[in-house]
């Protein structure tokens, strides 16, 4: 195992008895105090279910362009469906990946009074030359929306708030799935798979494929790796719960060099968020903890919403401007 920069967590502490579980929270609170990403292991993810994720990511993006492109994103006024490579952006600067983006499948909003992020909301795309990936994204889904429920629930002990506290306020999970293939460059410096940046929503669990490195966290001013480890996924804070804490969790930046020639690199974000009309208040923190809070630094070009509608909108409409400018043209006048 390679030499890691960033803590490893065992989930399964919280079902080893009170001391045990105990143990896991403050482990969970300084990890996400400290550095605001952590390695978690003991998630049961059934061996199967991994392998199979893996494969269908494979063989989705080896599909002829036209399967991909028949449900390319531009066609989906929700985000939804085939990023083709290059068609991201992260700070403005292009991504050099391609994706596909699964998010919770809904009827849109007919409404026209509904607030402007409830534009999000709407069906995926799917890809009928492999029907076979919206079965085993639902699994991967459903067992890692329990992990994440999990997380919550220790978080806020660990913050000295009632177990159930996240779980009031959140409502009906906003959830979204990435999977992502960073090809290969032979660019003379690295290329940029994914630019810097913080996630805009509460949580994230990656899986990366076994062996693919290139995820880098910035610790201390300085970029490290954060090479994937067998079994484990690498956990992220995002900028809302940097918010609802003051700041006395943090939210890191993070990036994504790409691979070289010949070699190509699979990752799996799963984003789980509040609904997106729910509040996340701010935690009253025990006086020890709120006398650690740093507060959060607002970029006025860039800033963060308690309501989670408008940090998932803002983010969709930055990243995706050929989508946005398809569908939302009278949104992007308003912020101009």
């Amino acid at each position: 195992m390679p030499e890691l920069n960033l803590p490893v967590l065992d989930l399964s502490l919280l079902t080893q008895g009170p001391e045990a579980a105990a143990r896991f929270r403050d482990e969970l609170r300084r990890a996400t105090h400290d550095v605001g990403f952590f390695y978690l292991v003991g998630t049961d993810i059934p061996a199967g279910l991994e392998s199979r994720l893996h494969e269908t990511a494979r063989a989705f993006f080896a599909l002829p362009e036209a399967d991909k492109l028949a449900i390319e994103n531009v066609g989906s006024p929700h985000f939804r469906g085939y990023t083709r490579i290059g068609g991201e952006r992260t700070h403005g600067a292009i991504d050099w990946r391609e994706q596909i983006d699964i998010g919770p499948e809904r009827d849109a909003v007919a409404d026209l009074a509904a607030p402007d992020f409830a534009r999000l909301i709407g069906p995926n795309l799917w890809p009928s030359a492999l029907p076979e990936l919206r079965d085993v994204t639902d699994r991967w889904q459903t067992h890692l929306t329990g992990v994440a429920r999990r997380l919550l629930r220790a978080w806020a002990l660990a913050l000295g708030a009632e177990e159930s506290y996240f779980d009031e306020h959140f409502g009906e999970p906003s959830t979204l799935l990435k999977i992502v293939r960073y090809p290969g460059t032979d660019a003379p410096k690295p290329q940029q798979g994914v630019g810097a940046h913080k996630d805009s929503g509460v949580l994230t669990l990656l899986w990366v494929e076994p062996g693919k490195g290139g995820l880098q966290v910035e610790r201390d001013g300085a970029w490290v790796d954060a090479p994937p480890v067998p079994g484990a996924f690498v956990v992220n804070i995002g900028e809302m719960l940097e918010y609802a804490t003051q700041g006395y969790l943090l939210a890191t930046n993070h990036r994504v060099v790409s691979p070289r020639l010949p070699d190509d690199r699979i990752s799996v974000p799963f984003f789980f968020n509040p609904a997106l009309d729910s509040r996340l208040p701010l935690l009253d923190l025990p006086a020890e903890l709120a006398a650690q809070a740093r507060g959060i630094t607002q970029d006025p070009t860039n800033p963060i919403h308690a309501l989670y509608g408008e940090n998932a909108l803002k983010s969709r409409l930055r990243a995706h401007p050929d989508v946005a400018e398809r569908w939302h043209a009278d949104l992007l006048a308003a912020r101009a």
